[in-house]
């Protein structure tokens, strides 16, 4: 087509899992590649396809880091087009507006912001617990301490809290240029120790909601041999909510294992939810858990696609996120993945 000839990559929104992650991650390739795109039938595989309120941050957020002009960039929309100019450093201050994800819009972020000149700062209001994304605990604990390994120079800090479904948290980060480097991570290494948080607004405190979660949680994890230290926390919110993070630390990775509190959902269910995604990730000899594998992989093909050398990592699981973000990879970079069993290679083309 046309438009390709002249540079614009084309997107089918609908490819693979078809959801969200597609935008974000184009948004974020695109402004450091430079190559601008055009994106359809965006989400076209959810309930209710096209862009919302987080989408809509995350392309604005993005879009505000690279000075990017873009088109159809409204509630539902269904196409989009992104041409990106230069990375700026400075700060952002952004609002999603709703209980929306503030974990998603920062993967949008973190990818381009490291390719500035100077450090950025961001500060995001919205959801820091909220269902089909990771808490910002999960943030903290597992994606900033793999990225490290390969160079990324990033913190986060949770300021307040925000459940699903009224949000109102506020999360702070701070991001310093980096250089990242290819890395090989097939070994999970020697077992340090089992950690958690089972954290619950201060309108549940009578009803011990976190104490429950905790209780729920330990004696499950016991069952099979697991003995976590999980902390209670109760906290300030808008409305109520609540959430249990467990997290593993070894010596060569971190896995973890989230679940969010919802409306008539008990808090010995929540447990349970958080329990069951943990001990598969346990149970599993690879260092990097599904959610990760996931959110790893852009940093990887980054450092793969500038320096020489290839990165190995030995995942969970092959989910059709991932699946989906190597293809969307491969479209913006010269590098070549090799996926074999739960290996996955990244080579530079």
């Amino acid at each position: 087509m046309l438009e390709e000839k002249l540079g614009m990559l084309e997107i089918d929104g609908s490819y693979g899992e078809g959801g969200g992650s597609i935008v974000r991650l184009a948004c974020a390739f695109s402004a450091v590649t430079g190559k601008p795109f055009k994106i359809y039938n965006i989400r076209a595989k959810r309930d209710r396809p096209g862009l919302k309120a987080q989408h809509l941050t995350a392309v604005e957020s993005v879009a505000k880091l690279c000075g990017a002009d873009v088109k159809g960039l409204y509630p539902n929309s269904k196409e989009l087009e992104f041409h990106p100019s230069e990375i700026k450093s400075g700060n952002l201050d952004l609002d999603v507006g709703t209980a929306g994800s503030i974990a998603l819009v920062l993967q949008a972020l973190m990818i381009p912001a490291f390719h500035a000149s100077s450090e950025i700062n961001i500060k995001i209001k919205g959801g820091t617990h909220t269902k089909h994304a990771p808490t910002i605990g999960y943030l903290q604990n597992v994606t900033l301490p793999l990225l490290k390994k390969i160079g990324y120079k990033a913190e986060i800090n949770l300021n307040r809290y925000g459940f699903y479904p009224k949000g109102g948290g506020i999360v702070k980060a701070r991001v310093w240029p980096s250089r990242l480097k290819p890395v090989t991570l097939t070994e999970k290494g020697r077992l340090e120790k089992i950690v958690g948080e089972a954290v619950a607004t201060k309108g549940l405190q009578k009803a011990r909601v976190a104490e429950r979660m905790k209780e729920k949680a330990v004696e499950l994890c016991e069952k099979v041999g697991i003995k976590p230290k999980i902390k209670i926390n109760y906290v300030d919110a808008y409305g109520n909510g609540a959430a249990i993070d467990i997290f593993a630390l070894y010596e060569n990775s971190v896995i973890g294992g989230s679940a969010i509190g919802e409306i008539r959902k008990s808090a010995e269910d929540v447990a349970r939810k958080a329990v069951e995604r943990f001990s598969r990730a346990y149970r599993s000899k690879a260092p990097i858990d599904m959610h990760a594998a996931d959110q790893l992989l852009p940093y990887l093909a980054l450092a793969t696609n500038v320096e020489s050398g290839k990165s190995k990592i030995k995942v969970e699981s092959i989910s059709e996120h991932t699946k989906t973000n190597i293809w969307l990879l491969k479209k913006f970079l010269s590098v070549d993945f090799l996926v074999k069993g739960n290996i996955i290679e990244i080579k530079k083309k």
